[in-house]
């Protein structure tokens, strides 16, 4: 290579090879979509488990399916007894102090979603790549969903960890067989549970002035829709021609999961719709006698 090509900046023959070979190696050090779900799962710090996925992460799926038991956690956001992490009800939104504890819930909600979408990356290492980058998508969703609940938390002057934190989706985990059982579990249920509860919280915050937590569960409940427009294309896939989305769901889920579990006291059916969802599932929900996570009704 002559001097003026050095001094311009312009790339010989040699150093355009470089880069050539430079490339795949480059590429091969790039952490895969599985060891970035793996180091999700076993963070111990906040930080880790909201460390974003790069949308071009190679997926190799190395190794057989790891179905991990639980989820590694800092000190103060480990999981304990249900009892210890009771959250007020709706009404509660009035009072600052118990809106604070109900946003902590909801956090917590994001936070285990997260987990358990990353979960989902490494104990499905078969399923179909788009299914798989769909769940990452998703994954990368619900840690933004964290983040813009933990602003509101910090806006009444608490943090994550400040309250106890249960492990209430972690508890269904022998439900997580298949990629179909996960989305009937994740998407169909608790996901569309929350299509009705979004909405419940956000008019009670808008009620008691609070418009920007108001807005922020607005935008939850507009992602949740396309969380279970996902869910229930992938479950019409896995399910086949023979059988229909609703029977799939049903036969997919043991008590005290269920349909009643899938929506609020009051369903909107114009969300299932937005997600959707067909007139029998729906149908179905509006049937189903709402409940409550002990398999009590709502």
């Amino acid at each position: 290579m002559d001097a003026a090509a050095v001094a311009g900046g312009v790339a010989g023959p040699d150093r355009r090879q470089d880069r050539e070979e430079a490339a795949p190696r480059a590429r091969a050090a790039s952490p895969s979509l599985t060891e970035l779900a793996l180091a999700i799962v076993e963070a111990d710090t906040l930080a880790g488990k909201l460390a974003p996925l790069p949308p071009g992460a190679p997926d190799e799926r190395l190794g057989p399916a790891l179905r991990v038991e639980a989820p590694v956690r800092p000190h103060e956001l480990r999981v304990q007894p249900a009892r210890a992490g009771r959250v007020p009800p709706v009404a509660g939104m009035h009072d600052r102090e118990q809106r604070a504890r109900i946003l902590h819930a909801l956090a917590n909600h994001e936070l285990q979603a997260v987990e358990l979408f990353a979960w989902a990356l490494l104990a499905f290492p078969a399923a179909p790549a788009r299914f798989r980058r769909g769940l990452a998508v998703i994954l990368g969703e619900e840690q933004r969903h964290m983040r813009l609940y933990m602003d509101r938390l910090a806006a009444h002057g608490h943090r994550m960890g400040d309250f106890p934190l249960t492990g209430h989706f972690w508890n269904h985990l022998g439900q997580f067989s298949s990629p179909r059982h996960f989305v009937c579990v994740m998407g169909l249920t608790f996901e569309n549970a929350n299509l009705d509860f979004a909405q419940e919280y956000a008019a009670a915050a808008r009620g008691v002035g609070d418009a920007a937590t108001a807005d922020v569960l607005g935008q939850v409940h507009r992602d949740e829709i396309r969380h279970v427009r996902f869910a229930w294309r992938w479950l019409l896939r896995f399910a086949g021609e023979q059988v229909s989305g609703w029977r799939s769901y049903v036969d997919s889920l043991a008590p005290p999961l269920g349909p009643g579990r899938a929506r609020g006291r009051e369903m909107c059916v114009a969300s299932r719709r937005a997600a959707g969802l067909d007139d029998e599932f729906i149908a179905g929900l509006a049937a189903a006698a709402p409940t409550r996570p002990s398999g009590a009704r709502r």
